[in-house]
């Protein structure tokens, strides 16, 4: 099992975080396409493969859930933002405020998040 992670997955890129217990997990999922009232009961809800995904179409959002997991999967700009906790950890108002939250940095965000070169080459 991870603590944390971040990387690609399939075609999505990923963040996720599981608690060394175990019991608490979060996970945010960004990748194109979109969901549909078909296609989202069809796609799992992050590691959880083996439960039905429930869906709720919520605004321009979509709240969904599968076993003990629940996530809201917002659009923004062409690109789809999941974001997954424990559905007994996280609050669902609290999960739909921090999906619809996540975004893109822009450039001053970036700029205080990686170093500087202090002048060196890179």
């Amino acid at each position: 099992m991870f603590q944390e992670s971040v990387g690609e997955y399939e075609d999505e890129f990923v963040a996720a975080y599981r608690s060394e217990k175990g019991d608490t997990k979060f996970g945010l999922f960004v990748g194109h396409g979109t969901l549909t009232a078909e296609s989202c009961p069809e796609q799992p809800l992050g590691e959880v493969t083996d439960k039905q995904v429930t869906c709720e179409h919520d605004g321009d959002a979509w709240y969904r859930k599968a076993g003990d997991s629940h996530e809201y999967a917002v659009p923004e700009d062409g690109v789809r933002i999941r974001l997954i906790a424990g559905a007994g950890k996280v609050d669902r108002a609290v999960l739909r405020e921090a999906a619809e939250a996540a975004h893109r940095p822009d450039d001053a965000e970036l700029a205080a998040l990686l170093p500087t070169t202090d002048g060196a080459d890179t």
